[in-house]
């Protein structure tokens, strides 16, 4: 095809994939008019036309509305306006089947509910932006009732430095974890908890319990706990329950006192002062949602200590040799 020679609605149709219906169709629309008529009344096409049609077949393959396409031709937009325009839209529509895609695979994967898929759905379809006002909302209830001002605002700083934001293309995981989250922050109990430990936290003051056991008790413990957290070790075991009750004798020597279940209950609310284990989920279920690395050194390890202090079966330990030490005062109220 050359720029003087005239073809038929068959020849641009083999030449463009375009049916001759169509061709027909955008003639008579007005979208890419015949370059003349022959003698017998036929519709001829010149390479100009050819050009024409070529990028309304293109930009109709990809979805652009014949509306916009006509303006196209007519010059009112350029190509890369239009472009950029609908690659936006497209944007939208891919993350919202990323979104669908990762709410079936954790709905077929755990067998969930219609009512528990509805819930997923919904959370999930929320735009950046509501999920941004959704948390900042979170955060402001959750620290307006807190009367020290200047640890108030560290941890502030701290939880806002921290906002979990699902990702475009979700993973299941970070699906589940992004509703567990939501069903979190709406609990009043578990924003009392997060305000408390949080502010304990930014503070970066050690626990009353950590100063009246001295550093090499504290050191100690958190070495145990760690390994205990890093080993994914069950707080409700038997394994865990050794461990825990060699702890409760250790602090229980170094504050005069029986190793029994009052003691226990003791450590568990002095432990829980920073380390509380809704909170402490709190803090997985936002390395998930943002993909971020979970680093096992500073996995909170308090959370599982009180867990295990608080719900081990039988959580006593009484030894012969850890009673309290002859001719020293207790030290209950510490």
């Amino acid at each position: 095809m050359d720029g003087t020679t005239l073809h038929s609605i068959g020849e641009l149709s083999a030449r463009t994939g375009l049916s001759v219906r169509t061709i027909r169709f955008y003639a008579d629309t007005g979208v890419v008019a015949p370059t003349c008529r022959s003698p017998a009344g036929h519709r001829l096409y010149d390479l100009d036309a050819l050009g024409r049609l070529e990028l309304v077949g293109t930009l109709r393959e990809l979805g652009i509305d014949l509306a916009t396409v006509r303006r196209v031709l007519g010059r009112e937009l350029p190509v890369a306006e239009v472009a950029a325009a609908h690659a936006d839209a497209l944007d939208v529509q891919i993350r919202t089947l990323q979104l669908r895609r990762s709410v079936l695979r954790v709905a077929a994967g755990r067998g969930s509910s219609p009512e528990e898929t509805r819930l997923m759905h919904r959370l999930t379809q929320l735009s950046g932006e509501e999920r941004r006002r959704l948390i900042d909302a979170f955060v402001t209830d959750t620290f307006s009732a807190s009367t020290t001002v200047a640890a108030e605002a560290a941890a502030v700083a701290m939880v806002r430095a921290a906002t979990p934001d699902l990702p475009d293309d979700p993973s299941p995981d970070q699906v589940t974890a992004w509703v567990e989250l939501m069903e979190l922050i709406g609990d009043e109990d578990f924003r009392a908890r997060l305000r408390r430990t949080a502010v304990h936290q930014a503070a970066g003051r050690p626990l009353d319990i950590e100063t009246g056991a001295g550093p090499e008790l504290t050191e100690f413990t958190r070495r145990q706990l760690a390994r205990a957290v890093e080993s994914d070790l069950d707080p409700l075991g038997e394994e865990a329950g050794r461990l825990v009750d060699d702890l409760v004798r250790r602090f229980a020597q170094a504050f005069t006192r029986a190793p029994d279940a009052e003691f226990r209950d003791w450590m568990a609310r002095r432990f829980e002062a920073a380390h509380d284990p809704r909170v402490d989920r709190y803090w997985r279920l936002v390395w998930i949602v943002n993909g971020w690395q979970v680093v096992p050194g500073l996995v909170p390890a308090y959370g599982w200590l009180v867990r295990a202090l608080r719900e081990r079966p039988g959580a006593q330990a009484v030894s012969p040799g850890s009673a309290p030490c002859p001719g020293r005062g207790s030290r209950r109220d510490r």
